[in-house]
């Protein structure tokens, strides 16, 4: 009986405190990672790929220009392929600044730490 008391006054403060003492003992550093860390390291990651598909199709393009040989229809084609990957890139960035701007505004109103 005494046992069960126990058990049903355990919340799930109280199971993680546990569990990041076991993870002391155990020479594991527990993290205290939160859902906007979480998030802001994803998006960090997916912008850094984003970075890099846009370098790659600005290689690509200057690449095809440098061996169209005056040939109107491939330089035209190169001209496409950079204006396509600079707006996309403007279009991805201005979404990323948008949605920053709206979450921190959204955080003040609720008076959440930054």
């Amino acid at each position: 009986m005494a046992g069960q008391a126990v058990l049903a006054g355990t919340g799930v403060d109280n199971a993680l405190g546990g569990l990041d003492n076991t993870a002391k003992k155990g020479g594991i550093k527990a993290s205290q990672t939160n859902l906007p860390t979480i998030i802001g390291g994803v998006v960090g990651a997916v912008l850094a790929l984003v970075g890099v598909i846009f370098f790659l199709l600005i290689l690509y393009a200057g690449f095809n220009w440098m061996m169209a040989q005056g040939q109107e229809e491939k330089i035209t084609k190169a001209k496409e392929t950079i204006f396509g990957a600079v707006l996309g890139l403007l279009v991805i960035l201005g979404a990323y600044a948008i949605t920053t701007l709206a979450a921190r505004l959204f955080s003040e109103a609720l008076g959440m730490p930054k």
